[in-house]
């Protein structure tokens, strides 16, 4: 099991740990709530270094990414990033990641620079599928082990790590990145990016500042109520946004579009890997869709529970599931045949030898204010 550069911070302050990913991971500190009420009232710090970063440099580095990329990477500026997925040739996704189009001064004159932050669990996977397309003139650089990853969210992100940078952070809009000097660490990718739904920044630097970083935003963030938050609230956090988790609501079986992901499949940038399927897919129609749940009861549903119409017949299959601490319901997302797709469409979750009423819902459940 590795262990990211804070590992033996979140020791120091009483983490629950648990291997996640291959890596040892704070799952939880002071408890999954309160974590969780820190991070859309106040802020929370996340350890996110596990994450997977690639940097595709050349003179044709746009080529490779848009070829293995869903969305329309040529719609970016420097400095800007997105949100894309990695479609395979059987109908499935490879990975989801973001991609950020990198300053001119980090490639050689007449070459592009763009970073490729995938899921921790797919490092070597994502790595050997982009190589595999790698006919470009463009060459890869496998940044993962030494690059540390904090990410900062919360309403009151942006007044805790102002104190510690020059740098005007108001004006950054969200999907927007810069580079500048934070905590006295130069070259800090500063990234108004999050997996939260509370707005913030996540902060990309050398494994070697981390460290200081890390206790550095704890210090002047603490008295504004920031505290140390692990995995457990990063997953009932955009749970409650509805974005999706790789390996339980998107996987090599799950097409984007079945998983609402339309939105960054940009079928009309020209040829990709996977297009052709998926445009078969959206001329035939989709079978099923991933739909949002909220229990009738008290009882959460879970990853791997079936789906019941309510004459008791399988229609699908929950892929993730919690009890919401803002709206302190059990909600959940599925996959459900398209003509159980309509919110309010009442549906039963079963859970053992029994089942829970439920019924599909709008997609995010929490909404800001």
């Amino acid at each position: 099991m590795k262990n990211t550069p804070l590992t033996e911070k979140h020791i120091a302050l009483g983490a629950k740990m648990a291997e996640f990913a291959g890596y040892n991971m704070p799952i939880s500190y002071s408890g999954i709530k309160e974590e969780h009420d820190a991070v859309r009232n106040h802020a929370g710090i996340f350890d996110v270094s596990h994450m997977g970063e690639f940097i595709i440099r050349g003179k044709q580095a746009l080529d490779l990414v848009q070829k293995v990329t869903s969305n329309d990477v040529s719609k970016l500026k420097i400095g800007q990033a997105q949100y894309s997925c990695m479609p395979n040739n059987d109908g499935g996704i490879v990975d989801d990641l973001l991609v950020y189009r990198l300053p001119e001064d980090m490639a050689q004159a007449g070459e592009q620079s763009y970073l490729l932050v995938v899921n921790a669990s797919n490092i070597q996977k994502d790595w050997d599928w982009i190589a595999s397309h790698n006919s470009f003139d463009t060459r890869m650089i496998n940044i993962s082990e030494e690059t540390g990853l904090i990410a900062v969210q919360g309403p009151k992100a942006i007044d805790i790590l102002q104190k510690l940078t020059t740098v005007d952070l108001a004006p950054i809009e969200y999907y927007h990145f810069t580079k500048g000097r934070l905590a006295d660490v130069d070259n800090v990718i500063i990234s108004a990016t999050g997996y939260t739904g509370s707005g913030g920044f996540e902060l990309y630097a050398d494994n070697k500042h981390i460290n200081h970083l890390w206790d550095e935003i704890i210090r002047v963030g603490a008295p504004l109520g920031l505290l140390p938050t692990g995995l457990g609230a990063r997953d009932t956090l955009r749970l409650e946004m509805g974005f999706c988790l790789y390996g339980n609501d998107i996987d090599d079986h799950t097409s984007p579009l079945e998983a609402g992901l339309g939105w960054i499949t940009k079928l009309d940038k020209g040829d990709f890997i996977g297009r052709n399927w998926m445009l078969e897919q959206k001329q035939k129609g989709l079978s099923k869709k991933l739909v949002g749940i909220i229990g009738d009861d008290r009882r959460v549903p879970r990853h791997g529970y079936p789906v019941l119409d309510m004459n008791g017949n399988e229609i699908g299959v929950v892929t993730s599931g919690t009890s919401s601490p803002s709206l302190n319901v059990p909600i959940g997302m599925a996959y459900v045949p398209t003509n159980f797709a309509k919110e309010n469409t009442k549906i039963q979750i079963q859970i053992g030898s029994k089942s829970i009423d439920a019924h599909v819902a709008k997609i995010p459940f929490y909404k800001k204010g």
